[in-house]
């Protein structure tokens, strides 16, 4: 009766948000990347041994997969489901069916990568074989063989191909696990509402509210757009680096102007191009605003279609961290030459006035070429505690720069005088002491539901420590990672790709990035002050709809926890 009472208690408390925590973390993370086939002896799991403390009990693999298949329920599982609501009951059922679409030799390549590896390490802390040697490699075949399977990557197809009679679940592991995400959930559930209760009740003026929103229409201005490749032998680039670096920029020049025009750099994340804010570009030149966007090779999607046809060792090198900012000071100084040298192009752009806008990989990119040094002393802290345990992916790519050369690298740029950073990570990779040396106008952009640099230890906490007085965190309820990247235009698919990671209305999230970017550059590139009192509460306000409640605040609510203390 204790033992029933232990599984009840568990079952209630936890069942709730199992569906929740395998849709929006564990499939996540199989959808970053997966990986390639190995042929294994035609064994398979019969039994599920749940192991809690002392507390043992089996369930069948079989009867598992008829419950999945038919919603039939043996008597055996129908001891189990008697603790079960009926709802919990059909998503446990829905979890079962749950299928990824991941081709196998790819999902092998990735989890034969070091970063594939650190997923793997902790998924075999939670299911293992019975004698508990083994477990990661037996996880690794399960999922690549799964893969192959007609069936598909379903949690059924990798019971079937996990090549041992018995599968251990370390329910202690995952009870805590389990209460790791709901822990995060919370804290995030508990700022957003913090931060949104900011925006209630506020508006702006009839005038300003219009004005505002026409900014998620198209301006007036026609624009032209130009691919250039790019080749930088320079000093810096080869000190730091040892090699060269060859890649393309889109250069969106706005029609001729009396004055030169501020310019605008767009950085894309990892595993994306430069086609995935080509939107905003192309919305931002018809404000007037000259914009360049790279392809960053070391961290695009060519970069892990390469992985997933076995021609890299991971999804970046750590070297990406320099090669990034290089890029960006390297196509400021090409685009100058050119202008300089072509009378055409000469008064058209004002490359010493440039702001920077990044998503993920490439909001820590506009972060450190706005002044934020990499922190070698936080990562070091952060690896050796939090990486076998952590719920933050992004956490796992940060602790690859701790394989550069601890070394003060400069990948600030004097000519950034604005930077929007969209879902960057931070917490490791600058820490609060190195984001408190930004001094420009830094807007950060959040999404409630991002599980790969979630909101609460990624963007929220660390805006905090930035010092710079113009500063804006804007909140976007609900939206994930992936919710401002525009679909894929080339034959390469990305992550972002995958039907339902965008999130809600992703059209809604594009439309408010379009008129949020205007704004603050607007307000700091073109100082026009009048803009300063759109980017407030009541601006968000204004631009706000459902499904996506849109905030913005300039200081925290004392709600929300400060950011933990950095290490020396």
């Amino acid at each position: 009766m204790q033992k029933q009472g232990v599984q009840r208690q568990w079952v209630q408390k936890q069942g709730r948000c199992i569906s929740r925590a395998w849709l929006r973390w564990i499939m996540p993370l199989l959808m970053l990347g997966a990986p390639l086939t190995a042929t294994l002896p035609g064994r398979a799991a019969e039994r599920i041994y749940v192991s809690y403390s002392v507390f043992s009990r089996s369930l069948s693999v079989r009867e598992l997969a008829t419950f999945a298949r038919e919603g039939t329920l043996s008597p055996e599982l129908a001891v189990y489901a008697r603790y079960l609501k009926p709802q919990q009951l059909a998503q446990l059922r829905e979890g079962l069916q749950q299928k990824v679409d991941f081709p196998a030799i790819a999902l092998s390549q990735f989890l034969y990568s070091p970063s594939g590896e650190v997923f793997l390490s902790r998924g075999s802390r939670l299911v293992q074989t019975p004698v508990g040697q083994g477990s990661f490699y037996a996880l690794r075949a399960a999922l690549i063989l799964a893969a192959s399977d007609p069936e598909g990557l379903t949690a059924i197809s990798i019971l079937r191909h996990y090549p041992n009679p018995g599968m251990v679940v370390n329910l202690q592991e995952v009870v805590g696990v389990v209460n790791d995400v709901n822990r995060v959930f919370r804290e995030t559930d508990a700022i957003t509402e913090a931060i949104l209760a900011v925006s209630q009740g506020q508006s702006l003026p009839e005038a300003e509210a219009n004005q505002l929103r026409q900014r998620e229409q198209p301006g007036p201005l026609k624009w032209q757009k130009t691919t250039l490749d790019l080749e930088d032998r320079s000093a810096k680039r080869l000190q730091y680096t040892g090699k060269t670096r060859s890649f393309p920029i889109d250069l969106y020049l706005p029609e001729a102007s009396q004055t030169p025009q501020p310019v605008v750099v767009i950085s894309h994340g990892l595993n994306s191009d430069r086609q995935s804010y080509a939107y905003l570009a192309e919305h931002l030149a018809s404000y007037g605003y000259g914009v360049i966007v790279p392809e960053h090779p070391g961290s695009n999607k060519k970069r892990l279609q390469s992985l997933f046809e076995g021609f890299g060792q991971d999804v970046s090198e750590p070297v990406e961290f320099l090669d990034r900012p290089l890029d960006i000071q390297f196509l400021l100084n090409a685009v100058q030459q050119l202008v300089n040298a072509d009378p055409q192009l000469q008064d058209r752009l004002d490359l010493q006035n440039v702001g920077i806008i990044g998503q993920s990989y490439g909001g820590y990119t506009a972060l450190a070429v706005a002044g934020a040094a990499l922190n070698f002393g936080q990562m070091r802290q952060d690896c050796a505690q939090n990486l076998d345990t952590t719920l933050n992916i992004s956490l796992v790519l940060q602790c690859q720069a701790l394989r550069l050369p601890d070394a003060p690298y400069e990948l600030a740029d004097p000519r950034i005088k604005a930077a929007i950073a969209i879902n960057p990570f931070t917490s490791s990779i600058f820490g609060a002491k190195n984001l408190a040396q930004i001094q420009v106008p830094t807007l950060i952009v959040t999404g409630s539901a991002d599980v790969v640099a979630p909101a609460a230890a990624e963007q929220i906490q660390p805006f905090g420590a930035l010092t710079t007085p113009q500063k804006y965190l804007a909140l976007i309820q609900n939206s994930t990672h992936f919710s401002t990247i525009a679909p894929s235009r080339g034959e390469v698919a990305s992550i972002a790709d995958f039907q339902g990671v965008e999130g809600p209305s992703p059209d809604l999230a594009r439309n408010y990035l379009k008129a949020l970017s205007l704004t603050f550059l607007q307000r700091y590139l073109r100082n026009q002050l009048a803009d300063q009192a759109l980017l407030s509460p009541a601006g968000a306000a204004t631009l706000s709809r459902a499904p996506l409640p849109l905030s913005i605040v300039t200081t925290l609510p004392a709600k929300v926890p400060p950011a933990p203390e950095v290490a020396p």
